[in-house]
């Protein structure tokens, strides 16, 4: 089969290889890519920017969906031609505190499709049957695909955040995730939902007012912090989502938020900040990481796609075949697209 292959662990060292159909276990099913995704995550892995090396060569990919082509013996959920999206812990260890309660995705011993394991970007994958969810009806395979980043949105939100109606809530970072907690927020009631964002996200938060957002604040023109005083008496917003995750963004969220408000950090950031978080204790706000997603997330949002609640369509700016993911991953580089998919025709 065809696949996009991480073979080393310096930059550009990725390349399309022929390798061999996966061979499933007694609880896998082979499954038939359709769709899939392509994050940031990957153009970093592309480039070798994390901090950490891989077991290479590896097949990159985690947003991904597809048909069922085969089962393992133990599989009873589950049928051969069945339209499924995958969750993204590929191996838990089934045991510890965080897999009892249900909180696998924070399991120490996790391995993520992509990086931990071989993943999407390929003709076939091999998935434990339980990262799978039925597709509903309406949604297309490339809607699907986007099933994941939606739910690191509505993780972070609704889950981990103190959101509420009529209040206000600023997004930094107009990113693919950035855009989907947009709608995630419209979708809780959230007033006023505002974006910010530098000039070379200009067209990022044009899309974003389409989704919900009802101020887009261009950072490299604009005072974002005396916007956002503006539209919330002077307080600041009691909620701020960094979905950059740099050093300048996190001190824009400190800035940003309200007395007694919250700051939830979605973005990565490996690089040290920089400056004092007093201001977090003297504004005694809260400041929450968001990590990953586990099922009751997936089922919301599946059930909020299918009401159209989240809209998938203007996420989508680019869709290619595997054979065009160079192209692809240097205008994802370059913030020159909403989001792209991979789509597998065969």
């Amino acid at each position: 089969m065809k696949a996009l292959v991480k073979y080393g662990n310096n930059p550009n060292e990725l390349e399309i290889r022929e390798m061999p159909i996966p061979e499933i276990g007694l609880d896998d099913v082979l499954l038939e890519v359709k769709a899939a995704g392509i994050c940031g995550w990957d153009v970093e892995m592309w480039q070798h920017k994390m901090a950490t090396n891989f077991n290479v060569p590896i097949i990159q990919g985690h947003e991904f969906c597809g048909v069922i082509k085969e089962t393992g013996k133990n599989v009873k959920n589950f049928k051969v031609g069945q339209r499924v999206v995958s969750e993204t812990a590929a191996e838990i260890c089934g045991n510890c505190p965080q897999c009892r309660t249900g909180n696998y995705h924070l399991c120490a011993g996790r391995k993520g499709f992509g990086y931990g394991v071989n993943g999407a970007f390929a003709d076939y994958v091999k998935v434990p049957s339980r990262c799978l969810h039925i597709i509903p009806d309406n949604i297309s395979f490339e809607h699907a695909a986007l099933t994941e980043p939606a739910c690191v949105a509505y993780q972070a939100l609704v889950v981990l955040s103190q959101i509420q109606a009529g209040r206000a809530v600023l997004i930094i970072g107009p990113g693919p995730i950035g855009l989907f907690c947009v709608q995630v927020a419209a979708a809780a009631g959230a007033y006023p939902i505002m974006v910010a964002g530098t000039e070379k996200d200009s067209a990022r938060l044009e899309t974003a007012k389409t989704l919900g957002c009802d101020y887009a604040i261009n950072v490299s023109s604009q005072d974002a912090i005396e916007f956002v005083k503006s539209k919330t008496n002077g307080q600041g917003a009691p909620l701020v989502v960094d979905a950059a995750g740099n050093e300048h963004t996190l001190r824009m969220a400190l800035d940003a938020v309200a007395p007694g408000g919250q700051i939830t950090k979605i973005g990565w950031g490996p690089k040290p900040i920089n400056f004092s978080l007093d201001k977090l204790l003297s504004k005694a706000a809260c400041l929450q990481g968001a990590f990953s997603h586990n099922w009751p997330t997936w089922q919301a949002v599946l059930a909020m796609m299918e009401n159209g609640s989240i809209k998938m369509e203007q996420m989508i700016s680019h869709k290619i075949t595997l054979d065009n993911w160079l192209e692809t991953f240097k205008l994802v580089e370059e913030c020159k697209v909403t989001k792209a998919i991979i789509v597998f025709n065969r």
